[in-house]
């Protein structure tokens, strides 16, 4: 197997392919960022720069100004170092102990079934190429490198309100070339348990296992409006057909993973009595099909497939498992609302994420039961419909008897048209390339909000190279827009003087 700096070698700028390949090899899911962490600390001494990295292993690594700049106002670089880990259902891989295998796909750059962590991999690349680099000209710079962006924003979230000097911050976690972002969406989590018991599986019935892949997934706040399916909705309308009309009964669920990505992925145990097969068989290809006809225009690769498995000794009670359909029938996935200012624009959203189960042992009773988990996120520009939104999804769980919590959420980021470092980039964007650049909000959460609420006179843009199908196996980076990217922020650096 070639090495990752093999394989992109040859790709410019060199120095940002370089860190972007080493770091591939360091394992750095959410949550679990030490090696990441670690690596930066070391790698930011090893150079003679000021070095620092808090409680949560956020890195800050500190350079002087070039000559010239020494008075200029201060300039942050920004990126996170966690990434999402999706892989497809067949491949064999290890996110706590793997490293990605990039793929070379003629002017892209994708990983072998699984997230490519460019999102946001490419960014922290970009600013230690920055640091590392003698040439360029530059205020003094902070270089801020977070934890666990990708499941709550934790790490900006966390930050001290007074480890940060920088006047500008250039956050490197956009992903749309030729646009700067100056504004993103608020969100919070909203997730349920509902406890069910188990029985015994009857008898004179027959075993599935229901299964729907093939969807793109994607991100639950910049790919929510393209009209994609959710694997957890598809595989509950057949489920819900199942219940009523065929007295199937549900052994297992499990459906998606991450809170802010569409779910690609659902399967489900279910067992049919000998007498409704037929008919069971019938009803799930002719949904199957309709459903597939349906999603053909946003989800052609989109499969359902049921075939015999054993039968498995338990089932969620009847009782529970009518909740549960009801639930997930009723529960809202998708936009809730446009923008009422910005044409285009989504507002406010919600995405049902997972759906997973667990099993516990009542030691009293000598019994087992279980808990089934649901996970949901919510986002909006409008703080007010955000938690309206939240609530909504809530008094849904509520009707259906689950216990329910919410995450810390974290605040959107207002835009300001009037920035001054918005200003020098779009210059520097008309001069390069003889066009001008879309400025514009987004309906993703980005740091810059939660950074925003510790630092409000910091002035703030984001933008990056190209990427698709962040969140997912699909995820893939346009790789002649990194140079451009490059290009882009040194000359930004050079005119903040």
């Amino acid at each position: 197997m070639k090495k990752n700096n093999d394989i992109l070698k040859g790709l410019k700028p060199e120095r940002v392919w370089h860190w972007f390949g080493e770091i591939m090899q360091i394992p750095r899911p959410s949550k679990h960022e030490e090696r990441i962490s670690a690596f930066l600390v070391q790698w930011g001494k090893d150079r003679g720069l000021e070095t620092q990295s808090d409680k949560l292993g956020n890195v800050l690594i500190r350079k002087p100004a070039t000559k010239g700049y020494e008075k200029s106002p201060g300039v942050c670089l920004q990126a996170h170092m966690d990434m999402v880990c999706e892989k497809n259902s067949d491949k064999q891989f290890d996110f706590m102990t793997d490293p990605i295998q990039p793929v070379l796909d003629g002017e892209w750059l994708t990983a072998d079934g699984t997230t490519l962590g460019a999102d946001d991999g490419i960014g922290v690349a970009a600013i230690l190429a920055i640091l590392e680099d003698k040439k360029i000209q530059h205020p003094a710079l902070e270089a801020l490198i977070t934890v666990d962006e990708e499941t709550g924003l934790t790490g900006a979230a966390g930050l001290s309100k007074n480890w940060l000097t920088s006047e500008i911050l250039l956050n490197f976690d956009d992903e749309d070339e030729g646009e700067y972002c100056i504004g993103c969406a608020g969100g919070i989590d909203t997730t349920a348990e509902m406890d069910y018991k188990l029985t015994t599986s009857p008898r004179g019935h027959k075993a599935f296992l229901l299964k729907v892949s093939g969807l793109k997934g994607g991100h639950s706040g910049d790919d929510i409006h393209r009209g994609r399916g959710n694997a957890n909705k598809l595989i509950n309308r057949i489920l819900w057909e199942g219940t009523f009309k065929h007295r199937m009964r549900l052994a297992s669920i499990d459906g998606g993973n991450l809170r802010n990505a569409i779910a690609r992925e659902a399967e489900a145990v279910v067992v049919v009595p000998d007498e409704e097969v037929r008919a069971f068989k019938t009803m799930v290809t002719r949904m199957g099909k309709a459903l597939v006809f349906e999603f053909r225009s946003t989800e052609p690769e989109l499969e359902f497939e049921l075939r015999d498995v054993s039968m498995p000794n338990k089932l969620i009670d009847l009782a529970t498992q009518e909740k549960l359909v009801n639930l997930l029938y009723a529960c809202a996935h998708g936009v809730l609302a446009m923008s009422r200012e910005i044409d285009n624009f989504v507002e406010t959203s919600t995405n049902l994420a997972s759906i997973k189960m667990s099993e516990e042992r009542d030691r009293k009773r000598g019994t087992r039961n279980g808990v089934i988990h649901i996970a949901t996120s919510q986002r909006s520009s409008v703080e007010s419909a955000k938690l309206a939104a939240a609530q909504k999804i809530e008094a849904t769980f509520r009707l259906a008897g689950c216990r329910v919590s919410h995450g810390d959420g974290y605040p959107g980021w207002t835009p300001n048209p009037d920035s001054r470092v918005l200003k020098v980039g779009v210059e520097v964007y008309r001069k390069m390339y003889g066009k001008e650049p879309v400025v514009r909000a987004i309906h993703a959460g980005l740091e810059c909000g939660l950074i925003g609420q510790k630092y409000p006179k910091m002035d703030m843009i984001s933008y990056g190279p190209t990427l698709r199908g962040v969140h997912s196996p699909d995820e893939r980076i346009e790789i002649r827009t990194v140079e451009m990217f490059w290009n882009q922020t040194v000359e930004i650096l050079k005119k903040l003087k």
